[in-house]
């Protein structure tokens, strides 16, 4: 009978992403790259409770940053809307399908590469599904200031109506905002550390497990 190594598995996955290029540096570059964002990330991210301006060059880049974020969670947001402008969709979903949209595009990409095995980009989606939902927390928790999104404020340039205004309004939950964009937040930095968290072990547990593995297969 031939015998089964149960850790087949773990050198597949590891085959799998070293083949895109994945390598176990580029996976510690970027695990170290994913938690200072993640550390800086409450002080810089325009959306953050208590976000901060200075003129330091970290600040500069995340403006950047964020503006390119901003930039294409607006894009799909604003496409997840305009499938219901072209199917017939009830009122309700158009509203939501726009936020819908915004945290459905980065779990799918998690979703897809956790499929194929390749863990590590799979935990970069699950990060980007938290920071699209840390955005969305940040959109939750302006719903009271009015049923109308200024033009300021809009990805558009024009007044609009506000999603979260609109649906709190009608399920009768506009009193709970607050405690709603709480909650909302506190997953979102949860998927976010979970996801460098992953990362990390991935990153820096990998190359010392394979070495236990072989010197284990060798005797």
């Amino acid at each position: 009978m031939p015998k089964i190594n149960p850790f087949s598995h773990f050198h597949r996955d590891a085959r799998q992403e070293n083949q895109v290029g994945m390598t176990p540096f580029v996976k510690k570059v970027l695990a170290l790259l994913f938690a200072i964002f993640l550390l800086l990330f409450p002080r810089y991210a325009p959306w953050a409770p208590h976000s901060m301006q200075d003129d330091t060059l970290v600040y500069q880049i995340f403006t950047l940053y964020f503006f390119v974020i901003s930039q294409t969670l607006g894009i799909v947001h604003e496409a997840g809307h305009g499938v219901c402008y072209i199917l017939p969709c009830p009122e309700f979903m158009m509203v939501a399908n726009g936020s819908l949209f915004q945290l459905l595009f980065p779990g799918l990409i998690a979703y897809y590469y956790y499929k194929k095995g390749k863990r590590f980009a799979a935990r970069i989606g699950l990060f980007f599904l938290g920071l699209s939902l840390s955005y969305t927390a940040w959109y939750l928790s302006t719903a009271h200031e009015g049923a109308v999104l200024p033009a300021h404020k809009s990805f558009l340039g024009v007044d609009a109506l506000h999603d979260f205004h609109y649906m709190l309004s009608a399920m009768g939950l506009l009193a709970y905002e607050s405690l709603l964009a709480s909650l909302t937040r506190l997953v979102a930095y949860l998927l976010m550390s979970i996801s460098v968290l992953g990362m990390f072990l991935d990153a820096f547990s990998n190359e010392e497990t394979a070495k236990k593995l072989k010197k284990r297969n060798l005797k």
